[in-house]
């Protein structure tokens, strides 16, 4: 839509290409966590190329597992919860998380992540293969799922 056109010019530009793709950093966590029941991290912004923009809860299959992802952009991160679960349409709950960050100028979204600059306590780094790139992920607390 507009927003994607009017970042277009600075996603084609080569520091944003070189980066990894969100969706393999998602997919190589889950695989490194030996595909947990849940997961939520943050993600800079900076460090991605964000494949996942503009929505905000869908499916997500990582060999044979499938989740359930809420995506929120809370600048400078964004904030992935995932919960192990099987294939359900989500296309209505996806339109309406976007309508709710429209309709409120997604300023709680902006509010969360400075919020969570303070509030990170633990950081792992998920080693993304294609692109050869460790890439940070934060925690407001450490996830034990062994």
């Amino acid at each position: 839509m507009l927003l994607e056109k009017l970042l277009r010019p600075y996603r084609q530009r080569g520091t944003y290409l070189s980066r990894p793709l969100a969706s393999k950093v998602l997919s190589t966590y889950l695989r490194q966590r030996s595909y947990p029941s849940w997961t939520s991290y943050f993600i800079e912004y900076r460090c991605i190329q964000d494949d996942n923009f503009g929505q905000k809860h869908f499916n997500f299959s990582v060999d044979g597992h499938n989740y359930h992802v809420l995506r929120v952009g809370c600048y400078p991160y964004i904030k992935y919860h995932c919960t192990k679960r099987p294939y359900q349409d989500l296309l209505w709950e996806n339109r309406i998380f976007k309508l709710i960050t429209v309709a409120n100028l997604g300023i709680p979204c902006l509010a969360y992540g400075i919020a969570a600059t303070f509030l990170i306590k633990h950081t792992e780094f998920v080693s993304e293969p294609e692109s050869d790139t460790k890439v940070p992920i934060h925690f407001l607390i450490k996830e034990d799922h062994d």
